[in-house]
């Protein structure tokens, strides 16, 4: 069954392989479109992003990709995007100037130690007690309530076409370690986040790394999340957020079967340079006949 993936990271970021080597492994796994989305450069130091000397290199790599898998696989260039505000965002100058095909928009840092260091909640655990505890002086409710607070300024100031693992601090509360998802207060920011992007033509990402690497039993997000998605006419689309080509469709049956249980009847996908809307089973994207 046909499949497609807009969130994946290369060796110019945190991936362990050149651009090509995905390429041949989208289509081993059954890709039609694949969306390369490497880490933006960063105004600091950070050990996961591409260096900004080396984005031109990247466009253009991706760019003669396109053209060699033409009529195999459409190939498409993005950019994972941090949202810090003051700093970089989906609308900074240099990202606009390159013209990326679709843009990922993430929060991966809430604020700063007193160091000068950016916070970010989506490391090891130790870094996220850290913060946690010298930022938020352990309040946790404080803290997650400022990750989301983050996502809807990037919303209302910076909007991107897709949404990165909109509940991605989840990752480091498992077995409800620090707080419960049923919490009233947890499910007010989510509320309140939701209701900023249906203002928006912003797209959710049904994120399923945290299945395969074991971080969560379910995607990001979860099924109470998406249950108040349909309930908006949020459209959504399936990504693996992929490091390593074996990947590229991680988990993606439980996304999709998921998604249908939840009652979804369309996914987004890129494919022939704009989004569309496409039916689906628990095995993919079903195209139309004339496809």
């Amino acid at each position: 069954m046909p499949h497609t993936n807009y969130h994946s990271h290369c060796n110019f970021c945190d991936g362990t392989d050149e651009p090509r080597v995905y390429a041949e492994a989208a289509l081993e796994q059954g890709m039609i479109a694949y969306g390369f989305s490497s880490h933006v450069p960063m105004p600091f130091f950070c050990a996961w992003s591409m260096k900004a000397d080396k984005l031109g290199d990247y466009s253009e790599l991706i760019e003669k990709l396109k053209l060699e898998y033409k009529g195999r696989l459409q190939i498409y260039r993005s950019l994972e995007i941090d949202y810090i505000p003051g700093l970089i965002g989906p609308q900074t100058s240099f990202i606009k100037e390159i013209n990326l095909d679709y843009t990922i928009g993430s929060v991966h840092f809430v604020d700063r130690f007193d160091d000068g260091r950016h916070w970010e909640i989506d490391g090891t655990a130790a870094i996220f007690e850290e913060g946690l505890q010298k930022i938020f002086a352990g309040d946790i409710q404080n803290a997650v309530t400022r990750y989301y607070d983050l996502t809807r300024m990037m919303l209302r100031e910076e909007c991107p076409d897709v949404i990165g693992h909109i509940d991605k601090i989840k990752m480091q509360n498992p077995d409800n370690k620090y707080f419960s998802e049923d919490a009233q207060w947890y499910k007010g920011e989510v509320i309140r986040t939701l209701d900023v992007v249906a203002q928006t033509k912003a797209i959710v990402e049904v994120n399923t790394r945290g299945l395969y690497k074991k971080k969560t039993t379910e995607p990001y997000p979860g099924k109470w999340m998406l249950s108040e998605i349909l309930k908006r006419n949020i459209p959504v689309m399936v990504n693996s957020d992929s490091h390593h080509p074996k990947e590229i469709t991680g988990e993606f049956e439980i996304a999709f079967t998921l998604l249908k249980e939840t009652g979804f009847k369309t996914v987004k996908s890129f494919v022939d340079n704009k989004w569309q809307d496409f039916m689906f089973d628990k095995n993919g994207l079903i195209l139309p006949v004339n496809a």
